[in-house]
């Protein structure tokens, strides 16, 4: 019987880890199954684009794997069975079932954090995912069309809340764009990259609100926790993300955040047969540090566990891939950007790279992340890594 992989989810991590073990692996040993919701590879990191109105490529991920071998289920992950070593599914049509697997790779992703307040489901929107992010466009298109204008508040200044509010602002000038900010707006920049981002708010005219925390999310408003209210005909929470509770609830060791406790290769601590990569993996990184949930993330921890499980299939050696953070990369909006290094601790650097030069190196990186995604088994060896088997040369080797 061939070993059966199954990777959940396919975004940046989970679709460049599929297709560089099909690349890597025989065919005639291995089954590849991606699991994933949606249709379509989505470029997360340019979903503020898509929001602000630009047409953002998506391509299908049918054409992702086309001719890799991989086969791909286009269902909703509702709950893992590590014991049995079984995924529960939904489909599109309310169908589903149970996919079995020997090997799991989990790539689920995360989600919007709404950290309790009151409000941000039933009247926020987010940018975390394609179709959220279409409905928040539906609506600014809403408040364009309508002639009189709006108001749009953005909820939180990390590096999704900042793009947000530049690439609304920049996309849709007949709108007004406020971004509130929990304490000083850019305060993991440098001196001189806090000074360029307060220049583009002024030049974007984005109304930027410091200090101030957000209690609750009504309708047509916010209440801070000062007792000042914001009026509102878009709230967009970017105020930080969670994972989902699927990997807890099937029993796998995991943080009180619930990302999955990972050993130096990405290989639960608890079931040896279940790695995890991207944001849903508790990733201690060269520093000594957790690594954060990034894109860059995805890249380094999808490449350890490609290693791992490469390695523990036929035998090979486990190289340690490095697992650091070197920098942050915003953009605010088509023309401007900002490439801020930190250091081996996660403090900025005091240089860094803005403006167009630093728009052109996002750009780039983004191009980067979407070919390298999208073309997994770029390079296909003639010859790909059998599966190891026990001396007797009749019993393949599981995951030990």
């Amino acid at each position: 019987m061939k070993h059966r992989i199954v990777v959940l989810g396919a975004g940046y991590a989970g679709a460049y880890a599929a297709g560089n073990l099909a690349r890597r692996l025989s065919p005639q040993d291995t089954e590849i199954t991606v699991v994933n919701a949606v249709p379509d590879f989505v470029q997360r990191m340019r979903l503020p684009q898509v929001a602000a109105g630009q047409e953002i490529e998506a391509p299908k991920l049918t054409d992702v794997f086309a001719d890799t071998g991989i086969r791909l289920r286009l269902a909703r992950v509702t709950a893992i069975d590590p014991e049995r070593q079984v995924v529960a599914l939904t489909d599109a049509d309310g169908g589903g079932g149970e996919l079995g697997y020997d090997t799991l790779l989990y790539a689920l992703g995360s989600h919007v954090a709404d950290h309790g307040v009151p409000g941000v489901t039933e009247h926020a929107f987010n940018v975390t995912g394609r179709p959220p992010a279409l409905r928040l466009r539906e609506h600014l298109d809403g408040l364009d069309g309508r002639g009189e204008g709006g108001n749009v508040l953005i909820v939180g200044d990390g590096l999704t809340g900042i793009e947000t509010a530049t690439e609304i602002a920049e996309s849709r000038p007949g709108l007004s764009v406020t971004l509130i900010a929990r304490g000083e707006l850019g305060a993991r920049l440098s001196p001189g990259a806090r000074d360029h981002l307060r220049r583009a708010c002024d030049r974007l005219g984005i109304t930027v609100v410091e200090h101030t925390s957000v209690e609750a999310v009504e309708a047509t408003r916010v209440l801070c926790a000062d007792g000042t209210t914001l009026a509102s005909d878009a709230t967009v929470w970017t105020a930080g993300f969670a994972v989902t509770p699927i990997a807890a609830a099937g029993g796998l060791d995991v943080t009180e955040t619930g990302q999955i406790i990972v050993d130096r290769t990405m290989r639960s601590v608890s079931h040896p047969n279940v790695y995890a990569i991207g944001d849903s993996v508790h990733a201690i990184g060269d520093n000594d540090r957790p690594l954060p949930m990034s894109c860059a993330s995805a890249g380094y921890t999808g490449r350890q566990a490609i290693d791992a499980i490469v390695g523990r299939l036929t035998g090979r050696p486990i190289a340690n891939t490095k697992l650091v953070y070197t920098y942050n990369h915003i953009s605010l909006g088509r023309h401007d950007g900002i490439l801020q290094l930190v250091d081996t601790e996660g403090r900025a650097k005091p240089t860094y790279k803005g403006g167009r030069k630093g728009a052109y190196i996002k750009a780039a990186i983004l191009k980067m992340a979407l070919w390298a995604t999208s073309h997994p088994t770029y390079g296909l060896p003639k010859r790909k890594h059998r599966l190891a088997t026990t001396p007797d040369k009749t019993t393949r080797i599981a995951v030990s």
